[in-house]
């Protein structure tokens, strides 16, 4: 049996899709971009602002499903650009310190064209 998650503290899906699943033991977040939560606006123009809402969003998602960012064991990451991927690493690296398998990849063009989009697996 599965469960949707909800929480305020993140960005309304701007699709026909949850911000998470909860399936089992496990957590499926969608993925995050740098929306704000407070007004929906993307205020954040670097990929290191971008990266810290995104994580910011994902850790309110995490909270929301019960658990955290610390129990993530799997993250897909979006970016524009590859040459953001140190930028986008030093900011990734503060929030996930339990070092989850990744895949990183480029994406020709992301929603509303941002610079970086994150979903994460993590356990309960």
């Amino acid at each position: 049996m599965s469960k949707i998650v909800y929480t305020n503290n993140a960005p309304d899906a701007i699709g026909p899709y949850s911000q998470a699943m909860v399936v089992g033991n496990l957590v499926f977040t969608s993925g995050q971009i740098a929306i704000d939560p407070a007004d929906g606006m993307i205020k954040a123009e670097t990929i290191t602002e971008q990266t810290e809402q995104v994580c910011k969003n994902l850790c309110a998602v995490l909270e929301a499903a019960g658990t955290s960012i610390e129990k993530a064991v799997k993250t897909t990451c979006f970016l524009s650009d590859m040459a953001d991927f140190g930028a986008f690493n030093e900011v990734y690296g503060k929030y996930f310190t339990g070092k989850p398998a990744r895949s990183c990849v480029a994406a020709k063009q992301l929603p509303r064209n941002v610079l970086v989009e994150v979903e994460v697996i993590a356990e309960l």
